[in-house]
């Protein structure tokens, strides 16, 4: 039987510096590597953050606007408090609220309107 690996999502981008002060400055994550195929044409690159790789491309036609990735997170209340710490534009999370599939959730938009939803699943039986 064939065994799947992980998942890179390619998200689409459109302005270089803000994609990169959000996802690096505020997000927290790595650069991995830039791609250019010479001056002045679109951008590719990867970020990453613990086990969690995105690419983000200005290429026409690498993902769409508007896109959704969700991403694991081993305690999105402290992520959530680093986040609203460090503040990007309109992108300060509130408190992670409690889904009914068993999660704790927040949500941002970067810069291209790409929804990010960090998750950490939490035990069913605690009732708030």
């Amino acid at each position: 039987m064939t065994t799947l690996g992980t998942v890179t999502p390619v998200l689409r981008s459109f302005d270089a510096a803000r994609t990169r002060a959000f996802y690096l400055d505020f997000l927290g994550f790595e650069l991995v590597f830039e791609h250019r195929f010479e001056p002045g044409m679109p951008l590719y690159m990867g970020v990453k953050s613990g086990d969690c790789t995105l690419h983000l491309s200005e290429h026409y036609g690498d993902g769409a606007p508007g896109s959704s990735v969700r991403i694991a997170c081993d305690d999105v209340v402290a992520y959530a408090a680093t986040l609203r710490a460090r503040g990007f534009d309109n992108a300060r999370p509130g408190e992670p609220q409690r889904m009914p599939w068993g999660t704790l959730e927040i949500g941002v938009h970067d810069p291209s309107h790409n929804r990010l939803t960090f998750f950490t699943p939490v035990d069913g039986d605690d009732d708030e």
